[in-house]
């Protein structure tokens, strides 16, 4: 052994291999975690893991109206109704009320008729909350031991500690109130908030419309008073009232309408009519907590199942679920017909079943996909990118997953989404709009030539369905087969469509006065597509946009712009020829008719309305003002085949399709159910967190072998200087003993 005289302590000599053989050992202990963007603890749990691909701008529920922003801001705040989880036709049902709203129909004078009477002239919804219902922990609930709110008056010591909410030392909840709900109508009426819904709901509302004035008046007054900026001034809208919205006690409200609106129950499903505590509306306008980014857009506050605890919507946004949430349970009837009788082996539990939700930024589709098939997101779509190593089609024309999806178990839903994407066509225009019959015949001509079924399958891998008429699947009023067919485009025949010929179109447009696509003057007509597909990836359908029309001898121009100046143009009435959609709000054909309704359309509501094509027909407006306040039934029917026809006939909209949603998941991943009406459905959700992890573990198992070659190498190459450097040891300590037996 070697001796140190200095500080006589004898010294070991260093075993290489044996700390060479802990350190490998302990990397190829995590070896199955290499790859995994989470941790061992977060899959093991009850953790749900998705990706979104845009950040969301807005999370104040009286601004939101996009559905990236609705998928986190539904599990967060709570309407007073929701739709049923599983039930099909899709109904609603309460969610923070003990029932159903109780409903009275009164006349001019305020006296309650019965609803077949003829001098309805408005009608009232009474609401009860449930009790006990608490909001999130949340700092602007803190009071202090006078009662007063801790947190509403920030000092700058104070702000120089926070970053985000959860960087205050108290938080505090309370009971949801009645006065909660009005006063989220209250914000909706300030013209200064912005909500895109306000002008829908000032015909309707009583008192709305007045009440807007006043308050959106004097909170300009006040903002040139105090030289405070929007986002900074509180102003306290609990001094003002709503005649037809008010408070009767703590846990009851009610609702005037105008009229009848059967429809207005199911805008109390959405976010808009979420409660709003004013507590949190004033902490959120203190303007240190906006500089820093913290407002109601960013930082919401609901008695939904989840609260936001993380929001870096550069990266990700993480939910949790919310430790005060009420009492609610997964449904125990209700099944649609035909669907997995396993959607109710939770039947009767309590909700949520997910504890955390963890959203990823992924701005490509390819590593999301990737991701999937690693087990690491726990649902995905399907690109077109995928579409081949994920679906197969049958001769008939049926999905199936291929092989590869099958062996690791993964499922799919599909569905028709009750949604409509159309080409329109601007009615002020003087060439592709008006009412005359050439102008009729222009119109039809280019709707036969511009082939959707071409489109699904080039661009949507045949996931779509062509359209016959504003009202897709599942909506009251939609025909199926023959009784359904747009006459104008398509003829029977054989029992299914039939496109009509492209030497039809030719002469429907001869006919128009544009024979070949010719004007009176000999040259091409020349029509401008406006469009906010501007990326390269957009050139191949846009090309297919200029095919189509080229059929007919007629030149499209593509005008590409930014969405936001697009949106201005086509609101503006600019635009000749545009493509939008429409996703449905609610399940009733008056949300899909009302886009074509000559009151709505942007003309006539200074950029308001949603009749993007400014389609003005008067016999459609006057059938759709008859239609639109009626129940279901064969009257109805009648009224909405007969509207449907007309602007079939009139085309102002090439018709479009209906996308077919196509969502893969694995198998540990329950309760998997399409419910294209209802956002706050997570709370349904499931995950078998234990069959995660094990075919993770499975599926991820790295290749080893080239790191166990090069230990091989290293064992080779330091076994020698090994058994030189014990040689030496060995040599060293026999001199020394010699020394020692001469020193005797």
């Amino acid at each position: 052994m070697l001796i140190n005289k200095r500080k006589n302590v004898i010294l070991k000599p260093i075993n290489f291999m044996a700390l060479l053989c802990m350190v490998f050992a302990s990397f190829f202990a995590s070896a199955n975690n290499w790859n995994s963007p989470y941790t061992q603890q977060q899959i093991k749990q009850e953790t749900l893991f998705s990706a979104f691909s845009s950040p969301p701008k807005h999370l104040d529920p009286v601004v939101s109206y996009n559905s990236n922003e609705w998928a986190i801001l539904s599990q967060i705040y709570e309407p007073p109704l929701q739709y049923h989880y599983l039930q099909r036709p899709y109904t609603i049902e309460p969610l923070t009320l003990t029932d159903l709203p109780q409903t009275q129909y009164l006349d001019k004078k305020g006296n309650v008729v019965s609803k077949q009477s003829n001098n309805i002239e408005f009608t009232e919804y009474l609401f009860e909350l449930k009790k006990n219902i608490q909001y999130q922990n949340h700092p602007a609930f803190v009071k202090d031991s006078a009662n007063n709110y801790k947190y509403h008056q920030l000092l700058s010591l104070q702000l120089e500690q926070i970053s985000n909410i959860n960087d205050f030392q108290e938080a505090a909840t309370r009971e949801l109130i009645a006065a909660d709900y009005v006063y989220a109508i209250k914000r909706m009426a300030l013209r200064q908030n912005h909500s895109p819904i306000l002008d829908s709901m000032l015909p309707y509302i009583e008192g709305l419309e007045g009440f807007s004035k006043i308050v959106s008046k004097q909170f300009q007054n006040e903002l040139k008073a105090s030289g405070a900026q929007s986002k900074t001034l509180y102003f306290n809208l609990n001094n003002y009232n709503i005649s037809g919205v008010q408070v009767i006690d703590k846990y009851h409200f009610k609702i005037r309408i105008k009229g009848v609106y059967p429809q207005f129950l199911y805008w109390l499903t959405m976010n808009f009519f979420a409660p709003v505590p004013w507590e949190a509306d004033k902490f959120y306008k203190q303007p240190g907590l906006v500089e820093k980014n913290l407002t109601l857009d960013t930082s919401p506050v609901g008695t939904g199942a989840y609260y936001l605890a993380e929001n870096n919507p550069n990266k990700r946004m993480r939910l949790v679920a919310n430790p005060n949430y009420h009492p609610a349970f997964y449904p125990t009837s209700g099944l649609a017909e035909g669907a997995d009788k396993a959607l109710l082996d939770d039947a009767g539990k309590q909700l949520p079943f997910i504890k955390e939700v963890v959203y990823t930024l992924e701005k490509e589709s390819v590593p999301l996909w990737n991701k999937f098939l690693q087990g690491y997101y726990d649902a995905s779509g399907v690109s077109s990118d995928s579409f081949d190593q994920a679906v197969s089609i049958s001769g008939a024309g049926n999905m199936n997953l291929t092989e590869q999806m099958r062996e690791k178990g993964i499922q799919f839903l599909s569905q028709i989404e009750p949604t409509i994407y159309y080409f329109g066509f601007n009615m002020a225009d003087p060439i592709v709009g008006g009412y005359s019959e050439k102008q009729q015949k222009l119109r039809q001509a280019i709707s036969i030539a511009v082939n959707f079924e071409e489109y699904i399958s080039i661009f949507m891998n045949g996931r779509g369905l062509t359209a016959q008429g504003p009202i897709p699947p599942g909506i009251f009023g939609y025909e199926e087969a023959e009784k359904g067919i747009n006459s104008v485009v398509y003829n029977w025949k054989s029992n299914h469509l039939q496109r009509k010929s492209i030497e039809y179109a030719k002469q429907l447009l001869a006919q128009a006065g544009y024979p070949g696509g010719r004007t009176k003057d000999g040259e091409a007509l020349s029509l401008y597509y406006d469009t906010a597909a501007t990326g390269p990836d957009s050139q191949s359908e846009l090309n297919w946009y200029r095919k189509q029309f080229a059929k007919l001898g007629i030149n499209l121009i593509i005008r590409a712009t930014d969405y936001n100046r697009f949106q201005d143009k086509i609101r503006g009435a600019k635009g000749q020829m545009f493509s939008w959609g429409w996703n449905a709000d609610y399940p009733d054909p008056e949300n899909f008719l009302f886009l074509l309704y000559g009151g709505n359309a942007t003309i006539n509501t200074n950029g308001g309305g949603v009749n993007s094509a400014n389609y003005d027909n008067p016999e459609f407006n006057r059938l759709f003002e008859q239609m639109k306040t009626m129940s279901n039934g064969p009257e109805r029917l009648a009224i909405i085949k007969k509207m449907v026809t007309i602007a079939q006939q009139d085309a102002p909209w090439i018709w479009g399709f209906h996308p077919k949603s196509l969502a893969l998941y694995h198998s540990w991943y329950k309760n998997v159910w399409p419910n294209a009406l209802a956002n706050n459905t997570t709370k349904y959700k499931r995950i078998d967190a234990q069959e995660r992890y094990n075919k993770q573990q499975s599926w991820n198992s790295p290749v080893i072998w080239p790191l166990i070659l090069v230990v091989f190498i290293l064992f080779i190459s330091i076994w020698p200087l090994k058994r030189a450097y014990q040689q030496r040891q060995k040599t060293v300590i026999a001199s020394q003993e010699a020394s020692k037996g001469e020193q005797k």
